[in-house]
């Protein structure tokens, strides 16, 4: 059968076309079309394409970054200004394309696209703005401080530049590759491509080149565009606003145009109502004017809404998925998206759509595997890229490219290896390691005494003593009191550092409270054998502690060691400190034997650790092992101890229960014997070895064959490791080339004696090794005299001779008496023969061997390694590990813990999926080495996701990729109508345009829907690449557009930004909060730029952990000029703070912030090395997050930030601020907060503003919550505030991540009324009042702001109950709220007195918003935000109930108790429903005159006539005396 729309675009055909056209006509006159375009730019100038392009190139490699910066500088000027901006984006992709893969150039067009590195250049242009440049000069280069643009006076400048304070060189920083003089800094400011950077870069380059400068390169471009960087990456809203309360101004608006002007495409590629416009387009070209009238009318007729039944809600969730479904496989993510984000406007087509029992089926089998791999519910959404889950409530597109450039390198290295499709997935899944156990250090050992023995001290004797106790089952957490020996925790700690201190601290605490742990500490002291324990003080601890636990106890021992750390203090501990206290506690001591330089009766322990440490290979003290196994370093603090501790116990329990279990272990065996001999511990652990790798090579660099190091002029590190790789000769344990693994290559001179130890300990790791092959890499130091004849021997064997006879004459090579020997000449290197090898030949080969290999080498230690010549070190599987240090040893054993690390860790799956895909021998092993190395560079740690058990015929849109090129992953989990479904649907449409996609979209639908599951239109504005006109030029950029909006719904706008952006609308002619389209005349355009990026972060006291709730920070463009200013919160120490592209330095505020804290440490920041400040730097979108620690200074260990005092004016003056500072005075200021959004409500809070200030002699401060104000608002108020004589300020604050959100804007502002006070205002604000837009105030706040709240942070007044008939409405009077308020009032939020010294000292804003984010996870509860929450917590934060004359309300007070209201607010009327324009002109008689009066000063200011179009009478007023303050040609 002919599906519906097929068979009406069938009647389409070319012969009834005209009578279509005709029947169109006829109808009524066509709709005009009414756009809602929304752009979005940021502050700063549009930046250089070419210059974001080098961006992006920095990001993948600095090598890369320089490689294309010569390209682009070796081109003149002219050739680089191309005549169109169309042929300049063709000039930057060409060279780009030579240095980038084709998908890294393709995710390099779509980054250009977003403008992801736009606030990296303009970061750098900040930064130059800190260092002027010379006024004659286009581009500069400043040289420790000092600037020239003259190429040849470089020189002269940097003769005297090492005596200068040195250029601070930033982590983002492009320096010149190469070890270079890093005293003098040379940072040259200048615009790639334009006329004079060529010189100045060469110039600079050569001296990089000669060390005798750090050449680093910032962007600045001398003459910026005038246009503003356009953005995308962000979604536009329109919701359907409730019409139950009228709430719009029927002020009429001057619009000057229609705001639409955008570069757009003719809307005909849609369908729309049956009729196919993108078919009947190509069909009909020369119709397109009469098409787009029928294409209006029809969507006139159909786009105004209809409320639906109950019934027919039901199952929309399944009618959408089906239609999706029906569609055609490519027009499905189109469908998807025109459904989703135009829902309301579809609903009436979806209703009469039949759900397939097989879609049903499918997806309800589905749901159950959401649930259990994803822990999904139905109409929950997911998405994975290559598996790994992408938040998206958290992730932003320039996140989810981050992402994406990540993975590229992943899935283009395996691509090259010959991998695709499912092959090339299943290495992308691999789970590296899965089970793999962590290795442990053999403790057995004279140098590990235990302090306790818990099968047979007292103190443990009621203790169960069966080991079988430990299958018990325990509380979660909790360790099981057994008297066995099962858990040994050994400290290796320096006695006299104060951080190893508290961990032998805690040591003994574990001990006093009967941890059943047993316990031992080692200490890392002075193991010279001359130092003298009379005058070093940890010796002397050690002997110390050495005679008191042989001549007494070991528990005795060690509560010696901490007495001396209390008689301390915290000074530091002496040699003749620890001898008095010896003598102090034990008198019969013999000092001079204990403490004798000769004597080393006591010294025991001491020469057992060094043996042991020597042994045992450990090193970076303190370390702690758990039976063996290091704990990590993050857990040996103070702080985190007992948790890492306790987690290492957990993690060992299971193996230990199951061998119970399994009979493997018994009562009489010694555990710590039957640990020990398990194949993870091992003799020795090499701390290098276990510590992840910093750098891991790239073998996947494709190369030709024929290419060798010679034939290269210049090479990147990628193709050197290439042809390294191809070229490396190996050693094996046996002849046969069997699949090995692992690969070691090892980096050293063998002409140095430490050189042929470490090959010397490779090869025999070797002998007893299956998993390893060995290939040398020749790091000859030519300071060294040498005839490097061990050195040829050894690459010629490796080169001619096969793997036996090479591996036996190598080993006799590098073997130290055959070296002298050689050298002596007492014997010949064909003296060395070995049984069975053709010595002619490789006695011929020797001869003709030249020293080339040993250039191509160093080329790879030197560019691609980093090392310097003669350094040695291992690489296994591409993971480098070295250089070692000078006197390092590495021993057989470390090699042999290398190849296991490595083969456990990652080469192990490798190696299964090998001979799974049948790839055997030296090819295979090649293979290991090379995936090994590209997963092992895997950027994200999260666990990739498998949906293999999903069903996928009738329920999913599949979309697969081209199978010729590396392909992205794409799984998504989505109900169609959802606001999930509206931004995945687009963001999946860019993508599928942008690279290569195997796409996979699950349905999850919802049933039995009882209301609309989706109430708004959405787009989300992301275009594939950059869009130019045909002249070449670039359109203006991305907007979100709107068309087939219902004309007669009210709509309120919203933009959802990336999380770390503050956006503002900047012009908006129309009520964004109340766009009805039927009285626009052409269509609406509204402009928002992005404000601020957002820096947040965390902060900790280091002494306490906790957060120095009330701290405050700064931060300004250099350390001495703070520009913003925050708190930190007791919520996870959190703080805001809002900056633009530049470089920003974090202080402490200046006044009791900076007297009582120093700031102790931070992370995630950019401070430069050798810094002492706390810098960040914006330069990208995404958020920076950072953390920040804090200690009080010595002196103030018990002083308060926040101060009960409250009559110490000084202390709250110490800490006043503002953020614009004033000089205090003694005037009272009255604080009136208040937040609206829309025109009419903006119109009634100007009119409480003016009813305030015509009540008060006292200063007034109105602040404005600026999130939500319209462009107008903005705009007027500081005219009207010169008129008035008030003062104002705008606050903001972004809803923090991890707060629970609000989807709602009512519901988001009602939070802002009471979740963020303690943050919004400054310290210095000590009292506000909150008083509602609607309002009119009859009486002077002074008198409220002066009121006693008894101790209560803050006052409300309680609802009125005399009005009788909304007895029905009064829900506080029942259930849950009667039982709750237990007799206390209930509430209403429209005025309160917040004292905020109180407010903040007992911590209400952490506890309002703790409570907040418990309750608030409940859709249902919370109804009245901004109120609920208050009264919800009235036991915890009191409340001060106000005498109920300062809140009047029609809706609950009588109309007797109007007499005495001091404010009057106009409350919605459930009863009534009566407009409030309506109700403010009948309750207040005073309303007209203050509109009125605010009216004549707009239209003075604009040269309107608003006062023409008043709902009443205009009142009798002089109107000459308003506006007198102005100057009229200033405001017009």
């Amino acid at each position: 059968m002919v599906p519906h729309h097929q068979r009406i675009y069938n009647m389409a055909a070319p012969i009834n076309m005209w009578w279509i056209l005709i029947w169109a006509c006829i109808t009524v006159a066509f709709a005009k079309q009414k756009p809602v375009t929304v752009s979005l730019n940021a502050k700063w100038s549009s930046t250089p394409l070419l210059l974001e392009a080098s961006e992006y190139i920095a990001g993948e490699s600095n090598d890369k970054f320089w490689e294309f910066v010569d390209g682009v500088s070796a081109l003149t000027p002219e050739q680089v200004q191309s005549d169109t901006e169309q042929s300049n984006y063709h000039l930057i992709q060409k060279y780009a394309a030579k240095v980038l893969s084709p998908l890294h150039v393709r995710l390099m067009k779509f980054s250009l696209s977003l403008r992801s590195f736009s606030p990296a250049i303009e970061n750098f242009q900040q930064m130059s703005k800190e260092e002027p440049a010379p006024e004659e000069c286009d581009m500069f280069v400043s040289i420790n401080g000092e600037k020239t643009c003259d190429v040849s006076k470089v020189d002269d400048v940097i003769k005297t530049a090492a005596d200068k304070t040195k250029t601070p060189v930033y982590k983002f920083d492009h320096v010149y590759p190469g070890t270079a003089n890093k005293d003098v800094v040379a940072a040259l400011y200048g615009e790639l491509g334009k006329p004079g950077f060529s010189e100045l870069h060469e110039k600079l380059k050569s001296l990089s080149k000669q060390k005798k400068v750090t050449y680093v390169l910032r962007h600045f471009v001398k003459s910026p565009s005038e246009k503003k960087t356009r953005l995308s990456g962000y979604g536009v809203e329109l919701a359907i606003k409730s019409t139950e309360y009228k709430a719009k101004d029927d002020t009429k608006i001057e619009v000057k145009g229609d705001g639409t002007n955008v570069d757009e495409e003719d809307q005909l590629d849609d369908e729309v109502q049956g009729f196919d416009f993108a078919k009947l387009k190509e069909l009909h070209p020369d119709q397109k004017e009469d098409l787009r009238k029928l294409r209006n009318h029809l969507i006139s007729s159909s786009s105004e809404l209809a409320a639906l039944k109950v019934w027919e809600l039901q199952d929309l969730s399944y009618q959408a998925a089906q239609k999706v479904l029906n569609a055609d496989p490519e027009e499905q993510i189109k469908v998807l998206q025109d459904y989703s984000q135009n829902f309301p406007s579809r609903t009436r087509s979806l209703v009469k759509v039949h759900v397939k029992n097989d879609m049903k089926n499918e997806i309800n089998q589905n749901k159950k595997v959401f649930e259990s791999a994803l822990s999904l519910g139905a109409g929950e959404s997911a998405m994975l890229l290559n598996g790994i889950p992408v938040e998206m409530e958290v992730y932003d597109v320039y996140t989810l490219l981050d992402l994406m450039k990540s993975e590229a390198r992943l899935m283009e290295g395996l691509f090259s290896l010959g991998f695709k499709g499912a092959e090339l997935e299943k290495f992308m899944r691999l789970d590296l390691g899965g089970d793999s156990k962590e290795f442990a250090l053999d403790i057995r050992h004279t140098a590990i005494q235990f302090l306790n023995d818990l099968e047979n001290d007292q103190k443990y004797k009621n203790w169960p003593k069966n080991i079988q106790d430990l299958l018990r089952p325990t509380f979660p957490g909790m360790l099981r009191h057994v008297a066995k020996n099962i858990f040994h925790l050994v400290f290796f700690v320096d006695p006299t550092s104060k951080t190893d201190i508290e961990l032998i601290k805690m040591a003994e605490a574990f001990l006093v409270h009967s941890a059943p742990i047993r316990l031992s500490v080692v200490f890392v002291v002075n193991f010279d054998q001359d130092a003298d324990p009379k005058e070093d003080a940890s010796v002397a601890i050690s002997r110390a502690f050495d005679y008191i636990r042989q001549e007494h106890t070991f528990p005795k021992a060690l509560s010696f060691v901490t007495d001396i750390y209390e008689k301390a203090k915290g000074e530091e501990i002496t040699a003749k400190m620890v001898m008095k206290e010896l003598k102090k506690k034990y008198s019969d001591t013999d000092v001079t034997e204990v403490f004798g330089k000769d004597n080393d009766e006591y010294d025991v322990l001491r020469i057992a650790a060094k043996d042991y440490i020597e042994r045992s290979g450990l090193a970076d003290f303190p370390q702690v092992l758990l039976n063996g196994i290091p704990l990590k370093k993050n857990y040996l603090t103070e702080d985190t101890f007992e948790e890492g501790v306790v987690s290492q116990i957990m993690a060992q329990t299971p193996d230990i229960q199951r061998a119970v279990y399994q009979g493997n272990l018994h009562d009489y065996m010694n555990v710590l014997e039957y640990l020990m001999e398990k194949e993870h511990v091992l003799p020795r652990l090499n701390s290098r070895v276990l510590s992840p790798s910093t750098q891991t090579l790239y073998f996947s660099s494709s190369i030709d064959d024929s290419l060798t190091l010679d034939s290269l002029y210049q090479k990147t590190s990628g193709q050197i490791t290439a042809i390294t790789a191809r070229d490396m000769k190996y050693l094996r344990r046996k002849d046969e080339e069997s699949l090995t693994p692992v690969t070691v290559w090892v980096v050293c001179d063998v002409e140095t004696p430490k050189g042929r130890e470490l090959l010397y300990s490779a090869i025999r790791q070797l002998k007893h090794s299956h998993e390893m092959r060995l290939g040398v890499v020749f790091n000859h130091d030519s300071v060294l005299t040498s005839d490097l004849a061990v050195t040829k021997a050894v690459y010629v064997a490796l080169q001619s001779l096969d793997n036996n006879h090479a591996k036996s004459l190598i080993t006799k090579l590098i073997k130290e008496e055959n070296v002298e020997a050689l050298k002596s000449g007492d014997k010949k290197i064909e003296d060395l023969e070995v049984h069975g090898m053709d010595m002619k030949s490789y006695m011929a080969a020797l001869e003709k061997e030249t020293t080339d290999f040993l250039n191509h080498h160093g080329m790879f230690v030197r560019n691609v390694l980093g090392w310097g010549e003669g350094d040695r070190g291992l690489v296994a599987n591409g993971k480098v590990c070295g250089p070692l240090d000078e006197d390092e040893k590495f021993t057989t054993e470390d090699v042999d813990l290398l190849t296991k690390v490595e083969y456990q860790n990652v080469a192990r799956s490798i190696k299964t999926q090998m001979l799974l895909m049948g790839i055997d021998g030296s090819r295979g092993s090649e293979l290991i080495m090379k995936i090994s190395s590209l997963l092992s560079s895997k950027t994200s740690t999260t666990e990739r996701k498998e949906l293999n058990e999903l069903k996928d015929q009738h329920s999913a849109i599949k979309l697969p990729a081209d199978p010729d090129t590396p392909a992205y992953q794409i799984e998504v989990v989505l109900d169609p109508v959802s606001q999930e479904a509206q931004k995945i649907a687009p963001m999946i449409k860019v993508l599928r345009e942008v690279v290569n996609v195997d796409v996979k979209i699950y349905m999850n639908c919802r049933d039995k829907l009882s209301e609309m599951p989706v109430k708004n239109y959405y787009r989300y504005v992301l275009e594939p690449d950059l869009t130019f006109r045909p002249d070449g030029s670039l359109t203006s950029g991305p907007v979100a557009r709107f068309t087939d909006l219902p004309q007669k719904s009210i709509l309120t706008m919203g933009v959802n930004p990336p999380e770390s952006w503050l956006v503002e609308s900047v012009k908006a002619p129309h009520d964004l909060d109340n766009l009805l389209l039927e009285e626009v005349e052409s269509g609406v355009n509204a402009e928002f730029a992005l404000e601020y990026i957002l820096i947040e972060g965390h902060c900790s006291d280091v002494t306490t952990g906790q957060p120095p709730r009330g701290l405050q920070f700064t931060l300004g463009t250099n350390a001495s000029k703070p520009s913003v200013d925050t708190i930190v919160m007791a919520n996870l120490g959190y703080f805001q703070l809002k900056a633009n592209p530049g470089v920003w330095f974090l202080t402490l505020r200046e006044g009791r912030s900076r007297d009582i804290y120093d700031i102790a440490g931070h992370e995630m920041t950019d401070t430069p090395q050798e810094s002492d400040d706390v810098v960040v730097s914006i330069n990208s979108f995404k958020s920076k997050i950072i953390r920040v620690k804090v200690e009080k200074k010595k002196d103030k260990m018990s002083e308060q930030l926040l101060k009960d005092e409250d009559d110490d004016k000084s202390i709250w003056d110490s800490i006043s601020s503002s953020f614009k500072p004033k000089e205090e005075t003694e005037e009272k200021v009255l604080n009136i907060f208040s937040l609206a959004s829309g025109l009419m409500y903006e119109r009634l809070m100007r009119i409480m503003m003016l009813s305030v200030l015509k009540h008060t002699e006292s200063k007034v401060k109105f602040w404005f919550l600026k999130n939500y104000l319209s462009p107008s608002f903005k705009d007027f108020i500081p005219k009207m505030a010169k008129e008035y004589g008030f003062e104002y300020e705008l606050v903001q604050y972004k809803w923090p991540r991890w707060l629970n959100q609000q989807k709602e804007k009512q519901r988001v502002m009602w939070g802002y009324k009471i979740l963020f006070l303690d943050v919004l205002f400054p310290l210095d604000v000590k009292k506000f009042i909150f008083v509602d837009a609607d309002q009119v105030v009859r009486t002077d706040l002074q008198e409220l702001n002066d009121l006693d709240l008894e101790g209560a942070p803050y006052g409300y007044t309680p609802f009125c109950s005399s009005r009788k008939e909304m007895d029905g409405f009064r829900f506080w009077k029942s259930g849950y709220w009667a039982s709750h308020l237990a007799g206390r009032e209930y509430h209403i939020s429209a005025l309160y007195v917040v004292d905020l010294k109180k407010f903040r000292r007992i911590a209400a804003g952490d506890r309002l918003r703790g409570q907040y984010q418990g309750l608030s996870q409940d859709p249902n509860s919370l109804s009245n935000l901004d109120q609920d929450l208050p009264n919800n917590m009235i036991h915890q934060v009191a409340i001060k109930s106000l005498p109920q004359d300062w809140l009047w309300c029609e809706t609950w007070c009588s109309d007797e108790s109007k007499k005495t209201a001091k404010t009057i607010d106009l409350c919605n009327n459930p009863l009534t429903k009566e407009p409030k324009l309506k109700a403010a002109l009948r309750i207040l008689p005073e309303w007209k005159e203050y509109d009125y009066e605010v009216k004549v000063l707009w239209d003075k200011v604009y040269n309107t006539n608003t006062r023409l179009q008043v709902e009443y009478e205009p009142p009798n007023i002089d109107e000459t005396k308003i506006g007198s303050t102005l100057h009229s040609h200033d405001e017009l």
